[in-house]
């Protein structure tokens, strides 16, 4: 463009904004003020961030591992963290063949009390020799004690013995985010530790069926490996969940970001604290949902609630009544939509506390009250019992007892005898061996089940005797075996 063509641009230009100033009462200043201010981007989170980084830490971790000749390649990270295919921070250092290594860690956590307390992910630090906290002064510290872990949830308490008061942040409200609330992350992602990102939450209460408690939140937020256990914050600068999983073809972040709420974080970080180990609710019963071909013959207008297949002896459902082909509808005040909103609820009930449940029974709605139990010890690291009948993920599958309903579902022959797989992980170790939806388990490990729990015990045999592959027996609809051995690590 010309000299003399760029001037009479710009005179037919400032004319136009003349013209638009007179007729909204704007001046042409304040237009090019807009204009000016839009192009320097949208508000800063400069000042938000500057008052956080310092509670946001590294977490790097150390662990021996024994190589085997057999089977697959050491796995390189833990086995409990939710989605740890995408989450997987562990970088291996070869050693000699069948020789002890070193393996490390690297992730993120933060500071929630000045004289030492840490938040984090349980699969950074599970099975660490040495845990060290990493700050953004260049200063180190060492855990001195893992105050509690919890795999349901993927949460972690440390503690550090700091020289002065440490930099803490402190948690928000995580119910009365909205989806499109901007949100940022700050951790240590492939360790370039005090990294930030900005985005929006995505979606609330999502369930990636990574637990039994699974609730989180969504974001677009960039999270990366090594950004497991950090932050993510508000725009008051608050922790409304705890960075825990990604989906991701490449590893790398796509716009797809998982934390827990901190509703859910606090109430188990309280518990971590004051017991060492988390107090969940238990009701004692085995639920499946209901499905459309159930929801007619329970007398249900749509699938809704939580049908009990089985109810534990002695437990704290036999006590209150609670009996098999119930549908737990209402549980204290909260609406069970589908059996999967049930153990969220119970887990997070008072132990001891007189609960008032609503259940449709024979075509009817009757009030029960039942007071509740506290999960069993030697489940707290397995399946919760309210969750094994539906749900429970075991090697990547969904089982549950072979029903008359499911027998129907999946034409399953009237000879064939078992539990049902009612679902399967993509890419899980069930998926990657060809276990399919309406397969039935017939043995594990030679031995005949008949029950969801009969297939943990097994499970839980093969773990506690080192082995690194669980052999099933398997029956397709019309009762044709195969075996099937599948890799637990």
């Amino acid at each position: 463009m010309s000299g003399r063509n760029a001037r009479s641009w710009a005179r037919r230009l400032r004319s136009t904004l003349a013209a638009i100033a007179v007729g909204t009462g704007f001046s042409i200043a304040a237009l090019v003020g807009v204009g000016t201010a839009f192009a320097r981007g949208p508000v800063s989170v400069a000042d938000i961030a500057a008052g956080l980084q310092e509670a946001v830490v590294n977490i790097s971790t150390t662990q021996t591992v024994e190589d085997r000749d057999e089977g697959p390649p050491v796995r390189k990270g833990p086995k409990s963290s939710p989605f740890e295919e995408f989450f997987d921070d562990f970088f291996d250092e070869e050693g000699p063949d069948g020789k002890p290594r070193k393996v490390s860690s690297l992730g993120s956590g933060f500071v929630i009390d000045p004289s030492g307390l840490i938040v984090t992910n349980n699969h950074v630090i599970e099975g660490a020799d040495e845990i060290i906290v990493n700050f953004t002064d260049g200063s180190k510290l060492k855990v001195v004690k893992i105050l509690g872990h919890d795999p349901k949830t993927d949460l972690a308490l440390l503690q550090v013995q700091p020289t002065k008061p440490l930099k803490a942040v402190s948690f928000g409200n995580s119910s009365v985010l909205r989806v499109g609330d901007w949100v940022m992350a700050i951790g240590n992602p492939f360790g370039l530790g005090g990294s930030l990102t900005v985005g929006v939450v995505s979606a609330t209460k999502r369930d990636i069926n990574a637990g039994p408690y699974d609730d989180f939140i969504q974001t677009d937020a960039a999270i990366n490996r090594g950004n497991s256990g950090g932050p993510l914050f508000n725009m008051e600068g608050e922790v409304i969940g705890v960075n825990t999983a990604i989906i991701s073809p490449t590893g790398g972040s796509i716009g797809i970001g998982f934390a827990v709420p901190s509703n859910t974080a606090v109430r188990v970080l309280n518990q971590l604290k004051e017991y060492g180990e988390t107090r969940r609710g238990w009701l004692g019963v085995h639920v499946q949902n209901v499905t459309d071909e159930m929801a007619f013959t329970l007398g249900l207008e749509a699938p809704k609630g939580a049908l009990v297949a089985s109810v534990t002896p002695d437990g704290p459902a036999a006590g209150g009544g609670i009996k098999p082909r119930d549908v737990i509808l209402d549980f204290g005040g909260q609406t069970i939509r589908s059996m999967r909103d049930l153990p969220r609820a119970v887990g997070a009930g008072t132990v001891g506390m007189d609960v008032p449940l609503k259940v449709l029974r024979d075509g009817e709605v009757v009030d029960v009250i039942v007071k509740l139990g506290q999960l069993p010890k030697e489940e707290k690291d397995g399946p919760a019992p309210d969750e094994r009948q539906g749900g429970s993920e075991l090697l990547g599958l969904t089982i549950e007892p072979l029903t008359h309903e499911l027998r129907d579902r999946f034409r399953i022959s009237g000879k064939v005898e078992g539990v049902v797989v009612t679902g399967v992980v993509p890419g899980s170790p069930a998926a990657k061996k060809h276990i399919k939806v309406g397969d039935v388990i017939v043995e594990v490990t030679q031995e005949a089940v008949r029950q969801p729990d009969e297939v943990l015990a097994r499970l839980r045999a093969v773990r506690k005797s080192g082995r690194r592959r669980v052999l099933f027996l398997l029956a397709d609809a019309e009762g044709e075996l195969r075996f099937v051995a599948v890799p637990i690590g």
